[in-house]
């Protein structure tokens, strides 16, 4: 990728996606947020104005579902289909209606499963020629969060496609509670740094720029983006005869590294067959490869079945050259999975 490409995929208008289950304190995050004046090139989308309570914050400008706030912020109502809301909030955006926000969030309801909200970012072209997804937010209950997790299939999703996760209700919850909690979320999401806060107060600077694409230097960050440390040796992490009544026993999280060059057909032959028979288990997938031929390592990413366009990057971050690829699934052991990719990768080596 040229240093001309790189910049375009870089200026891209990085998005990240709120979420977490009911009563989670994720809509009190959003009203925190909404005040900080770093929060004024962001514009907000969220699916009713009333939810955030913006009739008690300073307005300083508002349209029929448009209100800019006092710290800069924009918020925008989602408005029937969400690929509708974010093509007229950009080209609205070109024409001078609205200010001219460098970031945006999408605040989901408490039952969404984002998923579908990731793909939408990923797969619509025109959406991907100006959006980047930059990564999930999710909060989790610190009081409640461990029952929820046991109780509902949600908010253990929520927690595993998240790059950022928010332990919600710290002064309520004891200290027990929340190392419980902690240890909980690292067997879901090994990769994502977990913040405790309070009252739903944050700081937006460790939410934001979790994509690949740092936000200061405009360059790929791939050792923080892929975190490939924290999947460790062990597939299971703990997981020995798991408990079929507790979700995110059902949860595995692991990393597949291949020492020599890929090739590209035999990788994109893996995929297919894996998202053709074990789709819906494909929770979260990242990855750098070494590919035969290319001139740099490849990036992608995947949630579920739905991938985004690779990205090959100008060079390798440091002299590891392996490929390394890291997964996150449901009801899926990494031996088949890893069988399967050896399999496809020596066929792509014979040439068959």
């Amino acid at each position: 990728m040229n240093d001309a490409r790189m910049h375009e995929v870089a200026e891209r208008l990085p998005v990240s996606v709120l979420t977490g289950f009911l009563g989670s304190g994720k809509t009190t995050v959003l009203r925190h947020l909404l005040r900080d004046p770093a929060m004024a090139d962001t514009a907000v989308v969220i699916n009713e104005f009333g939810d955030v309570g913006l009739d008690h914050m300073l307005v300083e400008a508002s349209s029929e579902d448009v209100v800019v706030m006092d710290s800069g912020c924009l918020c925008c109502t989602i408005r029937g289909d969400l690929i509708d809301t974010l093509r007229s909030l950009f080209r609205r955006r070109v024409k001078g209606e609205v200010p001219d926000f460098k970031r945006l969030v999408i605040e989901t309801t408490g039952l969404a499963d984002p998923a579908p909200i990731l793909h939408t970012l990923m797969s619509d072209p025109l959406l991907s020629a100006r959006y980047r997804l930059d990564g999930g937010i999710t909060t989790v209950d610190g009081m409640h969060g461990l029952d929820q997790l046991d109780r509902q299939f949600e908010p253990v999703k929520q927690a595993a496609v998240a790059d950022r996760l928010l332990i919600t209700k710290t002064d309520l919850a004891s200290r027990d509670q929340i190392a419980a909690l902690r240890e909980r979320l690292a067997t879901i999401n090994p990769a994502a740094p977990v913040h405790c806060i309070v009252q739903g107060k944050v700081d937006p600077a460790v939410l934001f720029g979790a994509g690949l694409y740092d936000p200061a230097t405009k360059t790929p960050d791939v050792a923080r983006w892929l975190r490939e440390e924290a999947y460790g040796d062990d597939a299971s992490h703990g997981h020995h005869g798991h408990d079929v009544n507790r979700h995110d026993d059902r949860i595995r999280s692991f990393c597949l590294i291949a020492d020599e060059p890929l090739s590209w057909d035999a990788f994109a032959d893996w995929m297919d067959a894996l998202i053709s028979v074990h789709g819906e288990s494909l929770l979260r997938i990242k990855g750098i490869l070494n590919i035969v031929d290319a001139e740099g390592p490849v990036v992608v990413h995947g949630v579920q079945h739905i991938f985004h366009p690779p990205a090959m990057l100008d060079a390798w971050p440091d002299a590891d050259r392996r490929s390394r690829i890291v997964m996150i699934t449901r009801d899926l052991n990494r031996e088949p999975v890893e069988q399967m990719f050896r399999a496809f990768i020596d066929a792509g080596k014979d040439g068959t």
